[in-house]
């Protein structure tokens, strides 16, 4: 994998995917859009999106268990720690053969840099939250947030 196009990549998109503003119903809306993708998929998968450490969505698809919960959390914590993507920060580790622990001097246990987490991104207030999936592979976990919040804004 040439990790330097695909971090450029992932930093374009975190550039990108931008809300003007973003209140609840903007995750009520944005939430439902992720349960209709999601349903195209055929396989089981949690949406989650919090803002400012308050969960706006939720929702687990059948043949999910608290463990995609524990997923989520976890790759939300890299979102939250390093503002940007749980994919961007995962490969960005992998480039640099190091593990979070190595690299950092954090929990796996407690962040998870794997695909599925995306910054909910304010224009002139920067993170917020996250857009976070999991159920996946890390990489589908992470292309069905961003698709959906492109196909959201583009409506917008």
């Amino acid at each position: 994998m040439d990790f330097e196009k695909k971090l450029s990549e992932l930093d374009k998109q975190e550039k990108d995917l931008v809300f003007k503003s973003f209140n609840n119903n903007d995750a009520l809306k944005l939430g439902m859009l992720l349960i209709e993708k999601g349903k195209t998929l055929s396989k089981g998968i949690t949406i989650d999106i919090t803002k400012n450490n308050h969960q706006l969505f939720h929702f687990s698809f059948e043949g999910t268990s608290p463990d995609n919960d524990d997923w989520i959390r976890r790759k939300m914590n890299v979102v939250n720690r390093f503002y940007s993507s749980s994919f961007y920060i995962g490969l960005k580790l992998k480039d640099l053969n190091k593990s979070i622990e190595e690299k950092y001097l954090i929990s796996s246990k407690e962040y998870a840099p794997y695909g599925g987490s995306f910054p909910l991104i304010i224009e002139n207030s920067g993170v917020v939250g996250s857009i976070t999936v999991s159920g996946l592979s890390q990489e589908e976990d992470h292309n069905l947030v961003v698709s959906t919040i492109e196909e959201y804004l583009k409506r917008a």
